[in-house]
């Protein structure tokens, strides 16, 4: 594959670019957590104990997980349809056809790994007032994931909201689990 060089005038653009769409991306996260926590514990008892918490924690990481198993769905599948990957990734680089899925899922990779080690955190942590966030952190996971996907061939600033609503559930969560765990301590 040929690498792609940006001029500076492009680079610049694609940065401003990749800065609001993160924006965006942060406001979408604002409201969905602002949602869920107005409006989920009306519509959903959400318990207080380890066990709740752990088979919640289950549950959200079965959803995280799905989207690996997209990833690896459509790599595996362009592979089997094309000469020049079938032989698998030890023989050459992904073709175009492939190549943007195999970013996708090394992506989703990263990502579901953070996320998934981070909700737990937060669930043992805080229980079930952590509950709406973890819910809408799902959500944003499989949303940012779509938007990542579709956005990653047009470039970094068509991806980076897809990215940003991925990423950004996980920042939150390290900061919520740190600030408990050091609430804890000082208590």
């Amino acid at each position: 594959m040929t690498p792609y060089q940006l001029t500076e005038d492009e680079l610049r653009q694609e940065q401003r670019k990749v800065h609001w769409r993160s924006g965006a991306a942060a406001v979408v996260c604002a409201v969905t957590y602002g949602l869920a926590y107005l409006f989920l514990p009306n519509l959903l008892h959400f318990p207080d104990d380890l066990d709740s918490a752990l088979t919640f924690g289950a549950g959200a990481s079965l959803f995280i997980v799905l989207w690996i198993m997209v990833g690896i769905g459509l790599v595996s599948r362009g592979r089997r349809l094309s000469a020049q990957d079938i032989r698998g990734s030890a023989y050459g680089q992904p073709s175009l056809r492939i190549a943007v899925y195999a970013a996708f899922l090394q992506n989703t990779l990263e990502q579901a790994t953070v996320t998934i080690i981070l909700l737990l955190a937060v669930l043992l942590l805080l229980r079930g007032q952590a509950m709406p966030f973890v819910g809408a952190s799902v959500v944003l996971f499989a949303v940012g994931r779509v938007a990542f996907l579709r956005g990653y061939p047009d470039g970094a600033g068509a991806r980076a909201f897809g990215m940003a609503l991925t990423a950004l559930p996980s920042v939150v969560a390290f900061v919520a689990a740190v600030a408990a765990v050091i609430t804890r301590i000082l208590r």
